[in-house]
């Protein structure tokens, strides 16, 4: 390639316009958050990290219940320990 050609395709790059293979077979994806931003959003909500280590056979059970009842992980962790702190 000549300088020009790599200094376009330079360029392309930079603008996003250049599109790689299978790219347009890929999954699209509506909103790509980094996780700066996660962080942020999360923080702005109220949410907090909380790492915990839990047996095999719970997070299965939590598993089957989430994807029963339709929600997300976080959420069904979240409704069942304040009904368990309730108690």
């Amino acid at each position: 390639m000549k300088k020009t050609d790599l200094a376009k395709s330079d360029a392309k790059k930079l603008m996003g316009k250049m599109a790689g293979p299978g790219a347009a077979t890929f999954g699209k994806v509506a909103e790509v958050v980094d996780k700066r931003e996660q962080r942020r959003r999360d923080q702005a909500a109220g949410l907090v990290p909380f790492a915990v280590k839990l047996n095999g056979e719970l997070v299965a059970r939590l598993n089957a219940q989430a994807t029963e009842r339709g929600v997300e992980m976080n959420q069904l962790v979240a409704e069942l320990l304040v009904k368990g702190l309730a108690a």
